[in-house]
């Protein structure tokens, strides 16, 4: 499906961040990598964590959740042995395995790694600044690597080290997931749509996921099955972040009695919220904790057609809320195995997401299942 963006964000830069990872059976062994040369000096910091047992360096970013991976393990080990920060020197390139706008993505390991032995499997986006700036994007080049270094959650690229390997190469070395994405999952399944109980899994990490992102004042604005890859161990992880918007947000606890409670709108039917109205009504109101970027405004065309909110196919301003408009039109793909408002082209697309009422397949009780 075909992406696009313009330039245009009214509040803060793009960030980007290429598929880290991508089923590999069908691309060769590289055993030239182009123009790229691994054979020069280091020339910046290492972003590697700390293990719980032993202290950080000035140099090393703590990722909590990620402290006793083995791959930040072997990472760990390589920075301390070496007298310079980890560069170039230290990986080995396999095969290039995915690309996008802004870089192309390499499987690496640590040279480090004894050969018999199974090493960890690294996935090292290589960024040309001379082909990002004749594409005029190095703001969003820049931008991804200041997103990468915030994110800390399961469900999220994980930034293992970044350095340059050329005055024109910047490499950031990320997490590899083997399983490819759920684009070409769900491709391999029956009737090419999940079983219910996939899609609540992969539907679930997906929402905690956004929600972090929304809590450190990012505007994801791509969701979709490509770019939700699969780990080795099947947990997923959200990529690609070219097209994000960052801004500043600050969490806060809100007081307020919430719309449910109080017999507010809402886009589920009343039998769904019957129960918890009751329960609230009897409940004390609690503090909810609101983390939401609400200042995040851009009237940028960005996205996937497929999955872009009526706002941004319509021309209009747009912020948080076009991340849960992708989501529901990502939890439809997931359930049904197509997209709610995919016309002949393009165009027809946008106009069915602006003017067509949402309609489900006739006879089908998947959704309802899904929400049991």
């Amino acid at each position: 499906m075909e992406r696009y963006s313009s330039d245009a964000d009214t509040t803060a830069p793009n960030s980007s961040l290429s598929s880290a990872a991508s089923s590999t059976g069908s691309l060769a062994r590289c055993s030239s990598l182009s123009r790229l040369s691994f054979d020069c000096s280091p020339s910046a910091a290492v972003a590697a964590a700390a293990t719980s047992c032993s202290p950080p360096r000035a140099s090393v970013l703590l990722r909590p959740h990620r402290s006793c991976d083995v791959a930040w393990a072997a990472i760990r080990a390589a920075s301390t042995t070496s007298a310079a920060p980890l560069g170039p020197r230290d990986f080995k390139l396999v095969r290039r395995i995915g690309g996008g706008d802004i870089g192309t993505v390499y499987l690496c390991r640590l040279r480090s790694s004894p050969e018999r032995e199974s090493p960890c499997m690294y996935a090292m986006k290589v960024v040309d600044r001379r082909a990002v700036a004749r594409k005029q994007k190095l703001g969003r080049a820049a931008a991804e690597k200041r997103i990468l270094r915030q994110l800390d959650h399961p469900f999220l690229p994980t930034l293992f080290a970044d350095f340059d390997a050329t005055p024109h190469f910047s490499c950031a070395v990320m997490e590899f997931c083997p399983g490819g994405d759920l684009h070409s999952l769900r491709h391999r399944m029956p009737s090419r749509r999940f079983p219910l109980p996939s899609a609540r899994f992969y539907a679930a990490e997906v929402l905690l996921a956004i929600e972090y992102l929304h809590m450190m004042g990012i505007v994801y604005r791509d969701l979709k099955p490509e770019n939700v890859l699969i780990r080795a161990d099947g947990h997923i992880m959200l990529t690609d972040f070219d097209l994000s918007l960052q801004s500043t947000t600050s969490p806060s606890l809100d007081t307020d009695t919430d719309d449910e409670a109080s017999g507010g709108a809402s886009c589920f039917p009343d039998h769904l919220l019957r129960f918890k109205r009751r329960r609230n009504a009897v409940a004390a109101p609690r503090p909810r904790f609101v983390a939401e970027p609400v200042d995040a405004r851009s009237c940028s065309f960005v996205g996937t057609h497929e999955y872009v909110a009526p706002e941004v196919a319509s021309g209009g301003a747009h912020g948080a809320a076009v991340d849960w408009w992708a989501y529901g039109v990502f939890l439809y793909e997931l359930i049904y195995g197509r997209t709610p408002f995919a016309g002949a082209t393009n165009e027809a697309t946008l106009r069915n997401i602006v003017r067509r009422p949402l309609a489900f397949p006739s006879g089908s009780g998947s959704l309802a299942r899904f929400m049991d």
